[in-house]
Formats: structure tokens, sequence, C-alpha cells
């Protein structure tokens, strides 16, 4: 089989890869996308059912098209996303090849770029760009064993409550995941308990504003870096119900038994750490910290914008809270499901070249790795902390692009000193 050759191959079809594809078709530069299955298949075949942005439209969106039959406001469905970025695709004539699974990419010997075997053919390629994003292989804690009882499954797997089996369910993960699909269960008629850890908890809205507006303000959008011991804090916030800010409190009233983390499993009992009044207390600090950041931000530039003291009153813990449990006989609580809310990891198996640290995670600056040629989009703080959404991948492409711009710009100087001169007549 013949190999193709070609400047740039980008792996993966979804947000990163798009605006990828984008930034360098501007540049001129010619690139193939190579995607496994469909354009922003995670969105598809990966998510919940009633999976909703976690950012309005007007802000969660790239920035060449508009989501159409929404309101700003709106919160879009998983399956628009899909649609859109499909749309997106289709409007910058993004050259993707979908059913293309890329099995292996290393470094030509003795010689520039990569061989890029695939299900495909090969591709040699000067340059390779991974954009496959950070939600590759879901990561499940190795507390429950799998012969325990209980059903396990991931958050990536569960699609709504009438996929589990009748009774509890235990919730391990206090994220954006893990809150709304404990929300849902519990709204189906389910027994939830909810395994709360540290997290950030920032409010909806506020002042007639939503958050991604006033971290934009406030210039949060631009932090290089997560503040330190903060690395896999997770972010309770919320789209579902036209955008609501996430409250333990309320989900407590609401029936759903909050419990500290998930610490330990033994003989058919699961052990929580006796910390969920501290990362209650800590979310709380943290929400409160940003509405006194908001309304300095207010006084400050003397906007006219409506107070709201009530968004300040938390009220009382609620009992879980104040007298936790700390240990929960699975059986005996009817609990026949354990959902894990707890992430994903990167999967990099198939990109073997030394760009890599021991705990396989990539080694970048700004999406340039390690291993000349090889570039990375896509990446949770890749350049900054709204390089995770779909806007800030974009920005984040541009920036590669450029750099795979000026590398073939030395690359130019280089072959044109090596072209024969001719002698004038």
């Amino acid at each position: 089989m013949s190999v193709e050759e070609i400047e740039v191959v980008v792996v993966g079809g979804g947000q990163a890869g798009i605006s990828m594809s984008e930034h360098l078709g501007d540049l001129g530069i010619p690139h193939v996308v190579l995607e496994r299955n469909r354009v922003a298949e995670r969105w598809r075949s990966e998510r919940w059912d009633s999976l909703v942005t976690n950012g309005p439209v007007w802000h969660d969106r790239l920035p060449g098209l508009e989501f159409t039959g929404l309101d700003p406001e709106d919160f879009a469905p998983k399956e628009q996303v899909a649609d859109y970025l499909a749309a997106y695709a289709e409007k910058i004539g993004a050259p993707i090849r979908c059913g293309v699974e890329v099995t292996s990419v290393r470094k030509k010997a003795g010689s520039r770029g990569f061989r890029v075997q695939t299900s495909d053919g090969d591709f040699d390629a000067r340059y390779v760009v991974a954009a496959t994003g950070p939600f590759q292989r879901p990561v499940v804690p190795p507390i429950v064993p799998e012969d325990a009882g209980p059903v396990q499954i991931h958050s990536s797997a569960y699609r709504n409550p009438a996929q589990l089996p009748e009774g509890a369910v235990l919730v391990v993960g206090s994220g954006s995941s893990g809150v709304q699909i404990a929300d849902e269960l519990q709204a189906s008629g389910r027994q939830v308990y909810l395994s709360v850890g540290p997290h950030d908890r920032p409010p909806r809205r506020y002042r007639g504003h939503d958050f991604v507006w006033w971290l934009g303000v406030l210039g949060k959008w631009e932090a290089s870096a997560p503040p330190q011991g903060a690395e896999h804090v997770t972010i309770a916030v919320s789209g579902a119900h036209g955008g609501r800010t996430v409250d333990f409190r309320a989900l407590a009233e609401r029936g759903i038994t909050l419990v500290g983390r998930t610490e330990s499993f033994d003989a058919g009992t699961v052990r929580f750490a006796a910390d969920l009044r501290d990362n209650i207390a800590r979310g709380d600090a943290d929400y409160l910290a940003m509405l006194d950041e908001a309304d300095a931000y207010v006084e400050r530039n003397g906007l006219d914008l409506p107070e709201e003291p009530q968004a300040r009153v938390l009220g009382a813990y609620p009992e879980s809270v104040t007298d936790p449990v700390l240990e929960l006989d699975l059986a005996a609580a009817g609990v026949t499901t354990v959902l894990w809310a707890t992430g994903f990891t990167v999967d990099y198996g198939w990109l073997q070249v030394d760009a890599f640290g021991e705990d396989g995670r990539p080694r970048h600056q700004r999406g340039v790795s390690s291993e000349p040629g090889v570039y990375f989009v896509g990446l949770p703080w890749q350049s900054r902390r709204g390089s995770s959404f779909i806007w800030g991948a974009w920005h984040d492409a541009k920036y590669v692009a450029d750099q795979i711009s000026i590398q073939r710009g030395y690359m130019e100087h280089n072959d044109s000193r090596r072209r024969p001169s001719h002698a004038q007549g």
C-alpha cells in the first residue's frame, strides 16, 4: 500500500481538531484531520442523555458560528453541540476523514517527519498534532472490587436512570457530572448518596450575569495555572434546568444523602472520610470570595448592576453534614449501583515519541511538545484556565498553528540554502 505524504496530520475530530484545521487552513498549510468515529463523537455517545453545556451559548462557542434556535443565555444540549461542531467543520471546509483510527505515530529515523499508521493506510507527515483531548480513558479508583455485588459504572457510560438496576445509587464525585447525575437520579425516585470531595463552587449567576462573564471581566480565564494544591479540585457548576448555582444544601433538602470522600471498602461496607463539612465549607468560601470580587469590580467601575444580598444567605448545614455517615453497608442500604463520576486520564499509547513525562502526561509548553514536530491541542490548562472550553481550544489552536508556520519557515530557509545557485550571464 502506498504512503500518503502530507504536511500536517491532526489526530481527533472534536472541537480541538476542528479549531486546529481552521487555523492551518487560514495559513495555507496542507493538512488532514483523522477521526476514528464521527465528528464530535464523544459528545454523542460518551455523555448522558440530558447533558447540556456548562456555559451559555453566547460564550461557549467557536468565533465564526452561532448556535441556531437558542437564546444567547441558553445551555446547549449535547446533541446540538455535536451538530454545531459538525456544521462548523463543514463551514470551514475542514479536510476530515472519519472512520480512520490512528494506531501509531513514530519518528522517521534519520529523516524529517513522522510515519503515521492508521486503519486506512499510512501517512508521512512533517508535523503531528494530537487533538484527542483530555477525556480519553475513564478513571475508576480501585476501591470497590468488581465482584463486590453492586453494578459499577463510570459517568461516561451512564445515559439515564432507566439504564440502572432498581435500587439506591452511590454517586462518587461532586464535580459537574456527579452533581447533575445525582440530581437526575434523585428526581427519578432513587435514593441517592453523593460522595463530596474538595471542590470549587462558583455562583451560576450573580447580579445579572453568568459566572463565565464574571470570570472574564475579573481576568480569571487568563490564569496560567491552577492555585497550588488545587490541581485536581473539581468545579461544581451546571447548566442543567436552565442554569442554577450548585447548592449541596438544596440537594440534601431534596433527599440526597451527602457523604465525604469515598476512601475504602471492606466486606460490603464503604467507608467515607470525615471531611464532608470541611469540603462544603471550602466550597462556600470559594463561592463567597467570588461574590466579594464581583461586588468590588462593580463598585470600582461604577456599573449599574442590581444588588443581590440573598445570594449570601447560605442557610444551616443539613443533618448529613452535621451528623455525617462515615460508613455504608451497601446491601443494607439497598445500593445496587456505584456510579463513578471521577474523571478521565489521557491515553497516548499510539503516540510513540519522546513527548511524555514519567506520569504519561504530555511534556509541552502551550502545546509545543518536547518532541520537535509534535504538538498538542485541547488539554486542560494548556495555556490558561479557559483552555478546556470550546472557545479556549480555538485560541490555543491558533498559537500552535502559528508555531508550525514558524517551523516551516525555518525549514524553507534551510532548503533554499541547499539549492544550487545559477551563474548570472
